[in-house]
């Protein structure tokens, strides 16, 4: 009786999240999809069927088309700038450094901002103007005579998402040293031993045995930050407003949606979204639970 009891109150307890995340996000994931399948495009909603066609339209649509490739130019350099900046921070910390735990907090200290302060710090640091009206980065390089560096920064015509992705790498290397840190703290000291008495250098023995036990923390992170850098909105407001050559879909889609009054491409952007985060966390998910149930 006393377990049925529990068993009830379990239930109970969890039955108004399950209903919760029901509603609030599988329901309007649902409302989402119906949306983008009709017709809707003004203030009065139209739900008249349009099957494919708000889809179709994005791929012969050339701004989406740029918003595509601004978000693979970030993802890829904000994702290896991460992983190899705060793999390099966790090598570091992982040296029996005097002050670790110090250095280990101003490293995860950028992690605690949100991306609209970084954005704001960052447009300053990043300002592309020259002359009385320099500052930032460009200032330092000029004061240090190496003028050579200064440039226009995310104002560059082909590479500014680049400039972007160098704010995001801030933010978010401290966390990627984080996981790389507790890998590295996870290996035991055995295996490095033994190594060195068979001779091995402390090269090989990163390249050989300890990088490749960080294979598992390394497809976490990249699962991580590819999440992040596919919904990135709030960080290039920040430093760069709407403008076109820094355009990706999260932008696009808010445009369409609440300023063109456009829900059915607004939502069909969204719903893109979500299959592309889907299409990286699915097979992380897969590979999770499968490890766990061999071990």
């Amino acid at each position: 009786m006393s377990k049925n009891k529990d068993t009830v109150l379990s239930i109970a307890l969890v039955t108004p999240s399950i209903v919760a995340v029901g509603i609030f996000i599988y329901g309007f994931i649902a409302w989402s999809v119906r949306v983008s399948l009709s017709n809707w495009k003004g203030l009065l909603p139209d739900y008249s069927w349009a099957g494919l066609k708000n889809y179709i339209n994005l791929f012969s649509d050339p701004r989406f088309l740029v918003d595509v490739r601004n978000t693979v130019v970030f993802t890829v350099i904000f994702v290896l700038g991460c992983l190899a900046v705060g793999l390099a921070l966790a090598i570091m910390l992982d040296q029996n450094l005097k002050g670790e735990a110090f250095f280990r907090s101003l490293f995860l200290f950028p992690m605690a901002i949100s991306f609209i302060v970084t954005g704001v710090v960052w447009r300053w640091l990043m300002n592309p103007a020259a002359g009385d009206r320099m500052s930032g980065f460009n200032l330092l390089f000029s004061n240090l005579g190496l003028d050579f560096l200064v440039n226009s920064w995310h104002l560059t015509p082909r590479w500014g998402m680049a400039a972007i992705a160098l704010a995001a790498i801030w933010q978010m290397s401290g966390y990627t040293m984080a996981l790389y840190l507790g890998g590295l703290r996870a290996i035991p000291d055995e295996i490095r031993e033994a190594a060195r008495v068979d001779g091995a250098s402390e090269f090989r023995i990163y390249t050989n045995i300890i990088f490749p036990l960080l294979r598992p923390v390394t497809l976490s992170a990249m699962i991580i930050l590819g999440h992040i850098s596919l919904k990135v909105f709030d960080l290039i407001i920040a430093i760069a407003g709407k403008q076109l050559p820094l355009d990706v879909p999260a932008i696009y889609m808010w445009q369409t949606t609440f300023d063109g009054y456009f829900f059915s491409r607004g939502a069909a952007i969204g719903i893109l979204l979500l299959l592309s985060v889907a299409v990286l966390i699915i097979p992380y998910l897969y590979y999770t639970l499968r490890s766990e149930a061999e071990i």
